[in-house]
C-alpha cells in the first residue's frame, strides 16, 4: 500500500502510487484519484494514460491534473471541483504529496471552505508545511 495520508474523512495525498496501487485504493474505500504528477516527469509505466487505464480496471474514478511547480489558479479550481464532485473519498497524488495537498489548500482557502489555520494545521497533521502558502 502506498503512503497514504489522510487529511479529511474525505481527501488523502499520497507520494508516487503505481498501477499495482489501483485495487489497494478501491478496497481502502476511495473513489477517485487524482494525479498532480506531469507525464514528462515520469516514466512510460506511470504515465497518465497508463494509470488511467489502472484506475478504471479497478474501479475508480481517475482525473489528470498535473501542477508544475505552483499551482495554477486553473489547476486549484480543476482540483476543487474534482474533489467535490467525487462520490466519495479522493486521493491526490504527486511526486512528494506535496503539490496535492498544496493545490487542494488553495482551492479550499479561496472557496471559503475551511480558514488559512485549520488548513495549516491539516497540513501539519499530514506532515507537509503549508504556512508558506495560506500563512
Amino acid at each position: 500500500m502506498p503512503d497514504i495520508r489522510s487529511v479529511t474523512p474525505d481527501f488523502a495525498v499520497a507520494p508516487q502510487i503505481s498501477p499495482q496501487d489501483f485495487a489497494e485504493l478501491a478496497a481502502a474505500g476511495f473513489k477517485r484519484v487524482i494525479s498532480n504528477r506531469p507525464d514528462a516527469e515520469v516514466p512510460p509505466a506511470l504515465s497518465s494514460a497508463t494509470m488511467a487505464a489502472a484506475a478504471q480496471a479497478a474501479g475508480l474514478d481517475y482525473v489528470y491534473v498535473p501542477v508544475v511547480g505552483m499551482p495554477s489558479a486553473g489547476a486549484v479550481e480543476a482540483i476543487f471541483a474534482a474533489v467535490q464532485d467525487a462520490d466519495g473519498p479522493v486521493l491526490a497524488y504527486c511526486r512528494s504529496g506535496t503539490r496535492s495537498i498544496t493545490a487542494w489548500a488553495i482551492g479550499q482557502a479561496q472557496h471559503g471552505a475551511a480558514a488559512p489555520d485549520a488548513l495549516i494545521a491539516l497540513g501539519r497533521d499530514a506532515g507537509y508545511d503549508l504556512s508558506g502558502v495560506l500563512g
